[in-house]
């Protein structure tokens, strides 16, 4: 007679081969609680449907996601931008507000500065730009052509390219250019107009929420991350502001020093050429590599190479030697540690994603970024725990 233990291993052999699972219980237990099926059990077509119909709506749903943020994208990067002119302005309201001035008046004081500033800038330089500028486009042809009969070599190369001839031309067709598209430079002007007044709005209202938008995104994580969450949002703003106010401040140096050796050896247009060497010097990396060839090369065609080119040519060499090592340290001391290769790169992707803006913009994101990783990056290296 067989024992109870080979009564046991029957029963479960045949269980087991002649397949008596109930399939309602399947369905309704493993399957619709996302545990897999037992090997050989077969999954009915109604939960087959009904996961295919999941999957679906939820791809539905991501596409339309992503369709109405492309549709938006134009909103979207000036919320950005308005958000990060508030962060760049955020050292100077705490330092009033450290000085015991109400933030609501803090933030109006740094708007009323800054407006104050930007009309200032405006009101004095754009005539001049615009007069010298438009002086500098109807010349250009007979400062090559005076160079020209100076140099043998400029010579052969506008013989060979026709360049006299090309600039003339194209000067010529300036005006019947800018009074065909008269409505469409109206058209765009009014739109950069109205995108400045909404990143300008958009930055009010960032600066004097910035408390609550702290705390509101500590708030999104869990309780026990919350404080680490709380650092990082501090790190942001601390190196997003400490970086452009610095980069403002060097761009201002770039553009004043410029200026003054313009005008010591009396290159004309100096003053359009500063602001162009200012506006350039934001540009990370390559930004006064390219104002100085703009100045060195105006600098030939109006005033000849020597002695003037020559002396402005020396004077970017030195200057971005005491900008590299001596102005920038100190202005922006450890606000962006990255290597030369990283910062070069970063501002690639962002200037490719976003223009001028993106470039700039990018910079202090990737420092925070690596200042945020840089625990991680420690902890990983460090030999595991016995």
């Amino acid at each position: 007679m067989p024992n109870d233990d080979q009564e046991t291993g029957d029963l479960e052999t045949g269980d087991l081969e002649t397949g008596d699972l109930e399939t309602g219980d399947l369905e309704t237990g493993d399957l619709e609680t996302g545990i897999a099926p037992p090997a050989g059990e077969q999954v009915s077509p109604g939960v087959i449907l009904r996961w295919a119909a999941l999957g679906t709506v939820g791809v539905l749903g991501v596409l339309l996601v992503a369709y109405g943020l492309y549709l938006v994208r134009g909103i979207l990067v000036l919320v950005l931008v308005g958000l990060f002119v508030a962060i760049s302005l955020e050292p100077a309201v705490r330092w009033l507000t450290g000085k015991g001035v109400r933030r609501t008046y803090a933030v109006t004081i740094v708007i009323l500065i800054a407006l104050a500033l930007f009309v200032a800038f405006v009101w004095s330089v754009v005539p001049p730009i615009v007069e010298q500028g438009g002086a500098l486009v109807r010349d250009l042809p007979g400062y090559l052509q005076q160079l020209s009969t100076q140099s043998r070599a400029v010579r052969e190369v506008t013989d060979r390219y026709n360049l006299t001839d090309r600039l003339t031309a194209l000067v010529a067709a300036v005006p019947a250019k800018l009074a065909g598209g008269a409505v469409g430079f109206v058209q765009r002007f009014l739109g950069a107009l109205a995108s400045t007044l909404t990143v300008l709005v958009l930055a009010v209202y960032f600066m004097a929420d910035m408390p609550r938008l702290r705390r509101g995104v500590a708030g999104l994580f869990p309780r026990r991350r919350r404080r680490r969450v709380t650092e990082i949002v501090d790190v942001v703003v601390d190196k997003v502001g400490a970086y452009m106010i610095g980069n403002l401040i060097i761009s201002l140096f770039a553009g004043a020093a410029t200026f003054a050796c313009l005008e010591l050896v009396r290159v004309p247009f100096a003053l359009p050429l500063a602001v162009t060497v200012a506006l350039t010097d934001l540009i990370p990396m390559v930004g006064a590599t390219l104002g100085a060839v703009i100045c060195v090369g105006v600098s030939a065609l109006a005033a000849g190479i020597w002695p003037q080119a020559v002396v402005v040519l020396v004077f970017f060499v030195a200057y971005q030697q005491l900008e590299n090592y001596l102005i920038a340290p100190r202005v922006l001391r450890n606000t962006v540690d990255l290597p030369a290769v990283a910062v070069l790169l970063v501002a690639l992707v962002g200037g490719t994603v976003m223009g001028l803006i993106g470039a700039v913009m990018a910079i202090p994101v990737a420092a925070t970024v690596k200042v945020v990783l840089s625990p991680r990056v420690a902890a990983l290296r460090e030999p595991p725990a016995e």
